[in-house]
């Protein structure tokens, strides 16, 4: 393909908080991981369509399904992000089940727009992030036997920051991922949520969410393979990049029901490019989060 790749254009567009990390890759890896990120959010994008009939973006989903099967079989596959995707499959052996995974939580958020108890929201994590995690460190090829944990831990981490920062604009989508239990046990409301009520009841509620990804952030960070820590930058970069997103939350006093969201300046990432790359170089032994 000649060009910029469609995965490139996807990840640029996109202006997400995970693309700059993919800069510290080499580039093999980098376009790997813009394939593998383009494949995520354009699933994403067709779940959460509003614009089409839910049935319609199911259908959609099990085309997108079926088209990474064929990618993982070594199949012709349709999709042009697929495609370009295909051969970094079969270079980093990225197993089928985590894409499987990662669509099956993508259709969760067709049928589902509440979450009980906290197991139900760890379960989602890790449809939706946690399986993302995992194919990443195999780009990065890591195999160390703490790396399942970490992927886990870190997904969820990731999440739980994006759960708490976006509660404005899911609710604006009649979503809210904030466990019941965990609104029932400080007084906080559905109703509450969806009109943007800030109280100290809610406040408590994000703040215990937030403890909750602090908790994922710390097991991330400890179970980081010492002997790994080099070819495992560009999520180490991600952590920490999530992880100023939610002390900034913190420092806002938890002011996540108002329309603006959280972000990080294009200042503030680039230093963080530079912080991640000088702690590679000099070899640095603890991770720059949690």
């Amino acid at each position: 393909m000649s060009g910029v790749k469609v995965s490139e254009k996807v990840t640029r567009k996109s202006a997400s908080n995970l693309a700059p990390a993919f800069a510290l890759l080499p580039d093999q890896k980098r376009q790997a991981m813009c394939a593998l990120y383009a494949f995520c959010r354009e699933v994403d994008d067709v779940a959460d369509n509003e614009d089409i009939p839910a049935q319609e973006r199911k259908k959609e989903l099990k085309n997108w399904r079926q088209d990474i099967r064929d990618a993982c079989e070594n199949k012709n596959v349709t999709k042009p992000i697929v495609r370009e995707l295909k051969p970094f499959i079969q270079q980093f052996h990225l197993p089928c089940k985590h894409f499987e995974a990662l669509i099956d939580g993508m259709e969760m958020d067709l049928s589902k727009n509440r979450y009980d108890t906290w197991d139900e929201l760890a379960n989602y994590c890790y449809h939706v992030a946690s399986v993302v995690g995992l194919l990443s460190l195999k780009v990065f090829e890591c195999s160390h036997s703490n790396i399942p944990t970490y992927g886990y831990h870190l997904g969820q981490a990731l999440q739980l920051t994006n759960i708490l920062r976006d509660i404005h604009s899911d609710a604006a989508k009649n979503r809210i991922y904030v466990p019941r239990e965990l609104l029932d046990k400080h007084g906080v409301s559905e109703a509450d949520i969806l009109s943007g009520k800030f109280s100290i009841q809610f406040r408590k509620v994000a703040q215990e969410l937030a403890e909750r990804a602090k908790y994922h952030y710390q097991q991330t960070s400890e179970h980081v393979p010492s002997e790994e820590r080099s070819a495992m930058v560009a999520s180490e970069m991600m952590a920490a990049v999530y992880w100023r997103i939610l002390r900034k939350i913190e420092k806002q006093d938890f002011q996540v029901l108002r329309k603006d969201k959280t972000k990080l300046s294009k200042f503030q990432k680039l230093t963080l490019i530079a912080r991640s790359f000088l702690r590679h170089w000099l070899r640095v032994g603890h991770s720059d989060y949690g």
